[in-house]
């Protein structure tokens, strides 16, 4: 993430998801228009989040892509509508009442010291072993966590125990994420 979308241009790429998400439920499939926006051609990760009616309905991302974000962007909201494994595929009933939040981020930065984790402004991506996980740096913020739930709740969705934080070969990366949504609260 190199600076912040402005307005217009967070407008324009959650009108992108909404629309890869209808035309593929409706359609089976999405086309993409190109777009002129340099920060919207920049190859950076995101992460696409469905909610309906308050609740989860789908979230999936990618830290790296080989493909501008405008295109990325597109490709994980219909990841998130259809292949969050944790959920059905979404339906077309279901189109007429969601929202979607989306999450630009920034590179990941591997940490040796947990302090340098601050609730609200970082996520954290774990991996340990063959075991992956990560959250976003709202998530934290939603369920009130400090640092050390931040830490654990990560671990959880890893796949692991509560306190393979702290092993020799855990490794934790932060982030941030420029966050915005179309249901602005």
């Amino acid at each position: 993430m190199n600076k912040d979308l402005t307005p217009k241009e967070q407008e324009a790429i959650l009108e992108i998801a909404r629309n890869a998400i209808i035309a593929t439920i409706r359609d089976g499939r999405y086309d993409v228009e190109p777009r002129e926006e340099k920060s919207l051609n920049v190859r950076g990760g995101c992460f696409v989040t469905i909610k309906r009616q308050g609740e989860l309905r789908g979230c999936i991302g990618n830290f790296q892509s080989q493909q501008p974000l405008f295109k990325e962007v597109a490709e994980m909201a219909v990841n998130s509508a259809t292949k969050d494994p944790r959920f059905y595929p979404m339906q077309e009933n279901e189109l007429d009442d969601f929202d979607l939040e989306i999450s630009v981020l920034s590179p990941l930065e591997k940490i040796e010291d947990t302090e340098e984790i601050e609730v609200g402004k970082h996520g954290i991506y774990l991996e340990k072993g063959i075991h992956r996980g990560v959250l976003l740096p709202q998530v934290a913020v939603e369920h009130g966590w400090d640092r050390m739930n931040f830490l654990k709740q990560t671990c959880i969705k890893a796949g692991l125990p509560t306190e393979s934080w702290q092993a020799e070969d855990a490794e934790i990366y932060i982030f941030s994420a420029q966050i915005f949504s179309n249901k602005q609260a």
